[in-house]
């Protein structure tokens, strides 16, 4: 067997090779052996009759196809193993040459996955920071929590602050409507809500169910909504309903009816201790990110072949339709509506992510490296250990739980945990 080999960029190689008519004769006979089985002679079942007497009723040119086909399926892992090649795809097969009696000659066109040059990796350092709850954002969320269990009854009387109204608004500029402007059944917080309606409140202190107002705003320069800020906009409001609101007093009791709490404070503590637990989440995706980015920084990369930069493109576009339309719902969001929506397309998307999908997949190929290099393994004990977890977090999800149970689903939950393994290394390393 003759192999040629060469190299393209974006890190492909093609590969011819020759195989002469005496390297071919065995897979010419497995090939006859195949074809022999679909022919019918007299006398004989289906496919049972003496490959000299089935022979002659065989067509040449498919006895050559199969003949090929069986000979490419043998020789290509021969060939991956021989010429040490890591394929990043499947590969392009294209015949060359295929005639009786003469060499077998046929091409590959191979992605390959890019070579990784680690900087120093043990040299990455990160600083940890002290984790501190404000007071202020305690007092916040026991301020959710009161608001949550409020009790709103029909006001007869004109809105006042800290009641909650509900109203139709229209907005306009110049007396051009606002694209987006104009909404139904807005619930508005009278001198709660104005991050989202600067200067509004005023509007509408004593105003009553059914009332009809027009009036005037001025938004700041600096306001959120690019469209609105710095404009005088003009308001067209239809008040259609006036709640009077009233707070739970905050004491031991309120506590105590929330989740058998025994004191205010005992509350406060627990709600303290979950945003410590959230600001330490927080710090470790942060801690991970800025090691993560450092490792590729020190690192050098090969070309990244364009399978696989599709293939993560694909992937984040998947994971973008899965965060648009939840569990898919049969009512729920969908994501063509969310691409009206937003006036894009998938391939607006597919050219966005291709910069992060670079940056994940030089994550993926130092992971791997330093995986390698450092023997991080990941036993069957391990992998049997995060099914179990999962068959509790995915409960009832049984499909899901099976993919779990396949080849490819191991192999995904392999990877996984491999690549927490090394980040919780790399953490490790750089903060001690």
């Amino acid at each position: 067997m003759e192999i040629q080999t060469k190299k393209f960029p974006k890190n492909v190689v093609e590969i011819t090779v020759e195989l002469s008519v005496l390297e071919m004769a065995p897979f010419n006979g497995k090939a006859l052996e195949e074809l022999t089985k679909s022919v019918e002679i007299p006398g004989f079942r289906k496919g049972k009759a003496p490959i000299e007497m089935a022979r002659p009723h065989i067509n040449e040119a498919k006895l050559l196809e199969k003949t090929a086909e069986i000979t490419i399926n043998q020789k290509y892992p021969e060939i991956v193993q021989q010429e040490n090649l890591d394929p990043a795809g499947p590969p392009d097969v294209s015949v060359q040459k295929l005639a009786p009696h003469n060499p077998f000659v046929f091409k590959i066109t191979l992605p390959l996955v890019p070579t990784v040059t680690l900087g120093d990796y043990k040299k990455i350092k990160v600083k940890k920071k002290n984790i501190q709850v404000n007071p202020e954002n305690v007092d916040n969320a026991l301020k959710e929590l009161q608001w949550a269990r409020r009790k709103e009854t029909i006001s007869l009387q004109g809105a006042k602050t800290g009641d909650r109204i509900e109203v139709d608004l229209n907005l306009f500029i110049n007396n051009v409507p606002i694209e987006g402007g104009s909404t139904k059944n807005f619930s508005l917080i009278l001198g709660q809500d104005e991050h989202l309606l600067p200067g509004i409140s005023k509007n509408f202190i004593g105003a009553h169910a059914g009332e009809e107002k027009q009036f005037s705003n001025q938004y700041p320069s600096d306001h959120y909504d690019k469209k609105l800020a710095g404009q005088m906009v003009n308001f067209k409001a239809k008040i259609n309903n006036v709640y009077k609101v009233e707070l739970p007093e905050l004491n031991d009791e309120f506590a105590q009816n929330l989740d058998n709490f025994k004191t205010l404070d005992e509350l406060k503590d627990k709600i303290k201790q979950n945003l410590e637990n959230e600001e330490q989440r927080k710090q470790e995706q942060r801690l991970e990110l800025e090691i993560l980015k450092q490792l590729i920084e020190k690192s050098d990369f090969e070309e990244i072949p364009e399978v696989l930069l599709n293939h993560e493109v694909d992937k984040m576009i998947n994971e973008l339709k899965t965060s648009v339309e939840g569990a898919g719902q049969e009512n729920g969001p969908k994501f063509d509506d969310y691409l009206q929506s937003i006036k894009k397309t998938e391939d607006n998307f597919k050219k966005e992510f291709i910069p992060q999908a670079e940056e994940r997949i030089k994550t993926a190929l130092a992971i791997r490296v330093i995986a390698q290099q450092e023997n991080i393994i990941i036993s069957d004990d391990e992998i049997k250990q995060e099914m179990d977890k999962l068959a509790q977090v995915y409960k009832g999800q049984e499909k899901l739980l099976e993919h779990f149970k396949t080849e490819d689903g191991k192999i995904y939950l392999k990877n996984l945990l491999t690549n927490q393994k090394v980040i919780e290394y790399l953490k490790n390393l750089s903060t001690n």
